[in-house]
């Protein structure tokens, strides 16, 4: 098994590194003690039954910005394959171009500034246009547009593009071929991550089981009780946007998205949590260099 960030073969499964034995192990007492504490916890206010799972289950489960949490644990490991490309980038052509594709500029803090710096790493950050975009700055460029059509960018204008936890919610099937084939198109290498659907705890709302339900009883769960930590909507419309607005894939449907990639599974418990998929630019040689962007996307 490699570990990650140390070849530049994408590994088949993104396991805990060797010696950390001991820490999931107590990350799984953890997980067990926290689940007896609040699983099973109800409350009824009179306006419905609300189905809650504590807030430390939430920090130990989801909390990035926690250095203790599993999902932080897992956030530095998972970006081995992503540090090879850059670095491989590096070397090849003296900078490294990142488009990071519904993106936030808060997840690059996996990323400390010297190493930015060190190799020399820009990154444009593209977000739907009806979002708010801060002012460029250091290494961050900010741009609008619709990861489903980035035609403001010619092809392979990005040494890597990138996205995390994003094509789950762009929309339909459609709509997600498009988004891969975007990806594909204005990126050399790419690095795309997913949750897993088979992973019991659905991510969005911290509520298990609920995204292997039936579209129709999840909308009437939305319509009665609070999931997770989503709180119930007022009418079948809302409760329809909510539902529709993530759609979680498998490994097989991943990997169709995304057939010239490898396709890595990223475990917790042994159970699937996230699906990445890597692809690395075919070596050119050095001092290779990129087309530039046609022009700024557009929505």
């Amino acid at each position: 098994m490699h570990a990650l960030g140390s070849s530049h073969h994408a590994p088949d499964s993104v396991e805990a590194p060797p010696g950390q034995g001991q820490a999931r192990l107590r990350d799984l007492r953890d997980a067990v003690r926290l689940l007896q504490e609040t699983w099973s916890r109800r409350r009824n206010d009179g306006e419905g039954v609300h189905l809650v799972i504590g807030q430390k289950m939430v920090e130990l489960l989801a909390g990035y910005g926690t250095p203790w949490s599993i999902s932080h644990r897992l956030h530095r490991r998972r970006i081995g394959p992503l540090l090879a490309m850059i670095e491989d980038t590096y070397v090849r052509r003296g900078e490294v171009r990142i488009v990071d594709v519904g993106g936030v500029e808060s997840y690059w803090d996996i990323l400390p500034e010297d190493y930015r710096r060190r190799h020399n790493v820009s990154i444009t950050i593209l977000n739907l246009p009806d979002q708010e975009m801060p002012d460029d700055h250091q290494c961050f460029s900010f741009v609008p547009g619709d990861g489903c059509c980035l035609d403001g960018f010619g092809e392979e204008s990005f040494d890597i593009a990138h996205s995390n936890s994003v094509i789950e919610h762009v929309g339909d099937w459609h709509r997600m071929e498009a988004f891969a084939s975007e990806i594909r198109r204005v990126g050399r290498s790419y690095f795309v991550q997913t949750p897993d659907f088979w992973f019991p705890l659905e991510p969005h709302f911290m509520a298990p089981f609920f995204h292997w339900l039936p579209r129709t009883t999840r909308v009437w769960l939305f319509m009665h009780v609070d999931v997770g930590f989503w709180s119930r909507r007022s009418s079948a419309e809302e409760a329809c946007q909510v539902v529709d607005s993530i759609r979680l894939l498998d490994r097989r449907s991943f990997r169709a998205l995304f057939s010239d990639a490898d396709v890595l599974t990223e475990r917790l418990f042994g159970m699937p949590k996230s699906l990445i998929a890597v692809r690395r630019a075919p070596d050119r040689g050095r001092g290779d260099t990129a087309p530039a962007p046609r022009g700024t996307a557009s929505g």
